[in-house]
């Protein structure tokens, strides 16, 4: 083929039985045909990904969801959220799509295969009734950026969704992110106070209601960048090993996944802790220890309404229309930054 053995390409491809990885000068990338999506983001000196990063439909609730009985018509794609399965895959290397390499396939591969650009994409049914497919691609340059792209397809009868993005799940706990967008927590319908700028947010925050619902909600976002300096180390030659404090030995310093906007700007939110660990806590002392870190890019936010609290529903524009399409696309870079 004509990607097979050309040096001069940076992007390395290796087609192992049930995983397709592409490997450059500083990062090693794994998808899983198994798990559905990227079993492994490896850059920056560390590991990026605790779990598959899977399409995300559900947001916390909020008091005034609670309030209008959001959860009673639209609850459905909390478990959307959990389960879904991955019905199909298509794999393409510079820009020609090929048969798919899964075993004894792969096998007519050799062990030095190289590209310009390598691209994966996955198909997710939802347990919804009726069903509908998300399907997300993952385009990888020689330099390591990572183009991805999330397509739902509306259907008929779909009630509305809370929201529409992508979760990625992190091994161990940030210590902050810097973001250009706009100021403070803003939704849809909440967004005027919000000064445009560049900003920078210690921690992971939640805000301390007295019922834990969804918070840390940043609109209109041309960029967000978390950086990271301890890694998920399992062995126990060292101290705290396992609990994800250990700082990276190989770099005395901090790792940075930097998302930017596509096409559009998008919405995020980077928090400790998944939409259903804030969704089965009663009170802020039920919630888990924050050892992860959850980044949510989401393409479509519902509003929080907040008319009066006790049974109004959201404003007809900030909702979240379930049978028509929603997108969103980003990309991801990774990089290094000196303690």
């Amino acid at each position: 083929m004509a990607y097979t053995d050309n040096m001069e390409k940076k992007l390395q491809i290796i087609f192992g039985d049930v995983t397709f990885g592409v490997k450059g000068e500083d990062f090693q990338y794994i998808f899983s045909y198994q798990t559905g999506g990227p079993e492994s983001f490896y850059a920056a000196g560390r590991e990026w990904l605790y779990r598959t990063p899977k399409p995300t439909f559900w947001r916390a609730l909020t008091d005034n969801d609670r309030g209008c009985k959001f959860q009673m018509r639209s609850g459905v794609w909390m478990s959307a959220d959990l389960f879904m399965a991955c019905t199909d895959f298509k794999v393409s290397v510079d820009g020609q799509e090929i048969p798919k390499p899964l075993r004894p396939n792969n096998n007519k591969y050799g062990a030095l295969e190289y590209a310009e650009k390598a691209a994966i994409s996955f198909c997710y049914e939802t347990i919804t009734n009726p069903k509908t497919e998300v399907w997300v691609s993952y385009e990888v340059d020689g330099a390591g950026s990572i183009r991805v792209n999330a397509k739902y397809e509306g259907k008929p009868g779909l009630p509305q969704l809370p929201v529409f993005g992508m979760r990625f799940i992190m091994p161990t706990k940030a210590e902050g992110f810097c973001y250009e967008g706009l100021s403070g927590e803003t939704y849809p319908d909440r967004m005027a106070g919000g000064i445009k700028g560049v900003y920078e947010v210690q921690g992971l925050p939640v805000t301390p209601y007295l019922v834990p619902q969804d918070c840390g909600m940043h609109m209109d976002t041309e960029w967000v960048e978390v950086c990271r300096s301890t890694s998920l180390d399992n062995s126990r030659s060292k101290k705290g090993a396992g609990n994800g404090s250990d700082k990276d030995a190989a770099n005395n310093g901090a790792g940075c996944m930097r998302v930017e906007a596509d096409t559009e700007k998008f919405a995020f939110s980077c928090l400790p802790y998944t939409a259903q660990e804030l969704e089965n806590a009663s009170h802020q002392e039920e919630l888990p220890p924050k050892r992860r870190t959850v980044l949510c890019i989401y393409g479509a936010v519902r509003g929080v309404g907040g008319i009066d609290s006790w049974g109004t529903d959201v404003e007809e524009a900030y909702h979240v229309d379930g049978e028509t399409d929603k997108e969103v696309s980003f990309k991801i870079r990774f990089h290094f930054q000196e303690a």
